[in-house]
């Protein structure tokens, strides 16, 4: 028998799993201070809240906000992503408080331009926190989001948005066609500087939960929910169009919602258009996680990372996550 072939196997893959230098080396996907979004959630009260199905989460005041944003800053995070919770009061079936110039998430920007240099602003552009449905658009006669009039609207959102400071717009709500009615609105208004970050593959999701619940948008949505305007989760091939047809539009940015579930999802679009991709590790992600660590069922830092390796693995260029103030120092601390 020939020696070199009796050297049993001759290829072994743990060579390069022996030591942590050499793990390191090879590695192929890191996560790193570039990749973090900050979600954050605003209160009209003065007095910041704790979000009870997300623990650790707040609504913040504006105030404390522009705190939040400028600790973002400081640990090396690019960009922060503002959700408002909107009280009963100043809801109703059109979601006018969204065309507000003096609504939480206009003041929020102003603030935090002004006091936070070098921070990225997206606007979630949608009504749900503004309807008293809590749905995402104009409800018709006949209980159906009527979608060029919500599209109307959301122009309408967005180009205020802008106004006070945005950086990037970022449509949520799965209306068709609404992408090109914004760009054309925004570029009308000069802000042709402004990005578009489309929410073109968003699935009609039960890991929305606790966000709904922390926006005050959750408790009349009826049996169907969202699911005649967001996309059912057992579709992949209609994803593809989605993007597509918001590429055409004019988006920059695509994001895919929810995360862990749908990274099949984030690697196929990555893949085929090769346009920067997003996820979103979405609340009920966050809410099964910490609860995990609380429990000691986790390793804090471990499972962070794992999961955020997963976004980065399957072809994220950023990740919006509600851990992102953690990962950061994990990060920074090596």
């Amino acid at each position: 028998m020939n020696s070199f072939l009796s050297n049993f196997p001759l290829t072994r893959p743990r060579r390069l799993r022996k030591a942590e230098w050499i793990r390191k080396l090879v590695q192929e996907n890191k996560v790193s201070l570039d990749d973090l979004i900050l979600p954050i959630f605003l209160t009209y009260d003065t007095k910041s809240s704790l979000v009870n199905e997300m623990p650790n989460i707040y609504r913040y005041s504006v105030n404390d906000a522009v705190d939040i944003a400028n600790k973002a800053y400081e640990v090396g995070i690019k960009a922060i992503a503002l959700f408002p919770e909107v009280p009963h009061e100043k809801k109703d079936a059109l979601g006018t408080e969204a065309l507000n110039e003096e609504n939480i998430i206009c003041r929020t920007v102003r603030e935090i331009k002004k006091n936070v240099n070098g921070i990225g602003v997206i606007c979630d552009v949608a009504l749900d926190p503004y309807t008293l449905s809590g749905h995402d658009g104009i409800l018709s006669d006949n209980n159906i989001i009527d979608n060029d009039k919500t599209v109307d609207v959301l122009c309408k959102q967005a180009l205020i948005n802008a106004n006070a400071g945005c950086d990037i717009i970022a449509p949520s709500d799965m209306m068709d066609g609404r992408v090109i009615k914004i760009r054309e609105k925004l570029d009308n208004a000069k802000y042709i500087d402004t990005l578009i970050m489309s929410y073109a593959a968003k699935y009609a999701s039960s890991f929305y939960d606790p966000f709904r619940k922390a926006i005050s948008a959750a408790s009349n949505l009826g049996t169907y929910k969202k699911k005649s305007y967001q996309m059912d989760y057992s579709n992949s091939n209609e994803a593809l169009k989605e993007v597509a047809l918001d590429i055409k539009e004019g988006t920059d940015i695509i994001l895919i919602k929810p995360g862990l579930p749908f990274l099949d999802i984030l690697s196929n679009v990555k893949t085929t258009f090769k346009i920067p991709t997003f996820s979103f590790q979405v609340s009920g992600e966050y809410a099964m996680i910490i609860m995990g660590i609380n429990n000691g069922i986790f390793n804090k830092q471990e499972i962070i990372m794992e999961t955020l390796s997963c976004f980065k693995r399957a072809g994220a260029d950023a990740i919006l996550t509600y851990f992102a103030l953690d990962a950061a120092e994990i990060i920074k601390n090596g």
